[in-house]
């Protein structure tokens, strides 16, 4: 019995992933949400624009795949020595060979939790078409942190005519280096969204028109409903107590097994493994390439047992804002230089190779596919990276 505890994009990838190779043995998913999975990148752009509804997002399921899904049930305990996870209801589901891919979260922080009216949050898809009916509404809206969801969101609100106000402690989109931080303040602003960059909330007060947000330096912001977006952690909290190594996710080896315990295995925003390609760099990645990528690397882990192969893979995420489009390939926010390849950055249009070292550790590009492509192709022939990186 395999058990995906999961299901998710990751869950899902893995689950056919152990079918196309060959097992026919029984297959559980359990997972949280009571829909099948679906894909979460147009949460914040298609879903919240009108464009896509709940059916559409819906994640196409391979024939065959004769997986037994228990939908609506959260993991609340793994006793991995008797090898059964249990259940918010109470119920115990045994296995012979798991796989964790709970995915992670949005962070929270004191005193902006959401309460699906005023302040929300974009995770699920309930979370998504809740906030594209409230702007429907909205004179202003509040973003709360400046990475891709935010980001996103703050292009869709300005979309559909909405004022928006973002509130960062850290650079928009800093996760992938400095000049994309550049370009994307330089394009909040011409696109009329209030930027207040390097503060925080202080305090947020609820009222029955929306919310009265208070920064740190005195600053006050009326808008119509807030969105927290201050990035995700890993679910991990139901598996503490087990014996599985948790930090900053799931621990895995190479190949993908979580430490501390036995026929135990995870992917996608959930699992930190070595990344073979960056100098065993520890990594958690939560985008949806990994997501694919890493699912069908555990699929094909827990058939090969002993004989797995080390999972290796170079991170990449592409994000779709105010008309025009960023890849991201690699690990920017880790470069010391980068390299302009071709436009300018000053104009948002331009393409850039990240080093570390003077070693290509990644790439960024706003609105250049092509010579992204090629950058990539150049990363790629130039990889792994030898030596440690920090």
């Amino acid at each position: 019995m395999i058990l995906i505890v999961g299901a998710s994009l990751a869950g899902l990838r893995a689950a056919e992933a152990v079918r196309e190779g060959g097992y026919d043995g029984e297959l559980a998913i359990l997972g949280e949400e009571r829909s099948m999975p679906y894909d979460r990148p147009p949460l914040s752009k298609e879903v919240l624009l009108g464009e896509k509804g709940a059916e559409e997002v819906l994640l196409p399921v391979a024939d065959g795949l004769d997986a037994r899904w228990l939908l609506g049930e959260r993991a609340l305990g793994l006793d991995p020595v008797a090898k059964r996870v249990r259940t918010a209801a109470g119920e115990e589901v045994g296995y012979d060979s798991l796989i964790v891919a709970t995915g992670s979260g949005p962070r929270r922080l004191p005193g902006l939790e959401p309460d699906g009216e005023r302040v929300l949050e974009v995770r699920t898809i309930e979370d998504a078409l809740k906030l594209a009916a409230a702007l429907d509404r909205a004179e202003r809206l509040l973003i709360v942190g400046s990475g891709f969801i935010g980001v996103e969101v703050a292009s869709a609100a300005r979309a559909r005519g909405v004022a928006v106000s973002v509130v960062t402690l850290d650079p928009p989109l800093v996760a992938a280096g400095h000049l994309v931080s550049r370009a994307a303040a330089a394009m909040l602003a011409a696109n009329g969204v209030e930027l207040y960059e390097e503060h925080t909330v202080a305090s947020l007060e609820r009222r029955p028109d929306g919310v009265l947000a208070t920064l740190d330096e005195g600053t006050t912001i009326a808008a119509s409903l807030a969105v927290v977006a201050v990035g995700a952690a890993p679910n991990v909290g139901w598996l503490e107590g087990s014996g599985l190594e948790l930090e900053n996710g799931v621990v895995c080896d190479a190949e993908l097994r979580a430490v501390g315990v036995e026929d135990v295995y995870a992917a996608g925003d959930v699992a930190r493994w070595p990344n073979p390609l960056f100098a065993g760099r520890p990594m958690r990645i939560e985008h949806w390439a990994n997501a694919i990528e890493q699912g069908d690397a555990v699929g094909a882990a827990v058939l090969a047992g002993a004989d797995a192969e080390p999972f290796v893979s170079l991170p990449s995420v592409w994000s779709d804002h105010f008309g025009t489009r960023l890849q991201v390939v690699g690990l920017p926010a880790l470069a010391d230089s980068f390299e302009l390849a071709a436009g300018e950055v000053g104009a948002g249009e331009f393409a850039a190779l990240a080093l570390f070292d003077g070693n290509p550790v990644g790439a960024v590009s706003y609105g250049m596919r092509r010579e992204f492509a090629k950058l990539r192709a150049r990363i790629r022939s130039e990889l792994p990276v030898s030596g440690s990186i920090h």
